[in-house]
């Protein structure tokens, strides 16, 4: 059980160094981030938040599925808060980026909000 949690940090760590390496390398060229650096952070996000959760994850209690529920649940209306801030940016050109660019920040912000929820309800209760 250990050794699941010790490669769930493993690959944490990996995602966030290739996050700093494609970080630094758009830093250095002067452009925005390739659009797979906001995956990797989300990646990231996904192996450090198993890493915390594995050990609960495995049991099949009632608290987990209410936890999932309760998770599941915050994040669909972050992801609508998401959607609805986008387009309305969008809209008043507040946001003067590519569709591609906002489909891998939406997608990330998708990813690591489930986990995250996920991690903070697995607090809470």
């Amino acid at each position: 059980m250990k050794s699941t949690r010790a490669w769930f940090l493993i690959l944490g760590v990996f995602f966030i160094v290739l996050v700093g390496l494609t970080g630094f390398a758009a830093i250095m060229a002067e452009s925005p981030p390739a659009g797979i650096f906001y995956m990797t952070i989300a990646m990231a996000v996904v192996s450090f938040s198993m890493a915390y959760l594995y050990p609960q994850f495995i049991q099949k209690d009632e608290r987990m599925k209410l936890i999932r529920q309760k998770g599941t649940m915050a994040s669909f209306v972050a992801m609508v808060i998401y959607f609805i801030f986008f387009t309305t940016a969008l809209q008043f050109n507040w946001i003067d980026a590519p569709a591609y660019y906002l489909f891998q920040v939406f997608g990330a912000l998708m990813i690591s909000t489930v986990f995250i929820s996920f991690v903070i309800y697995a607090r809470l209760y």
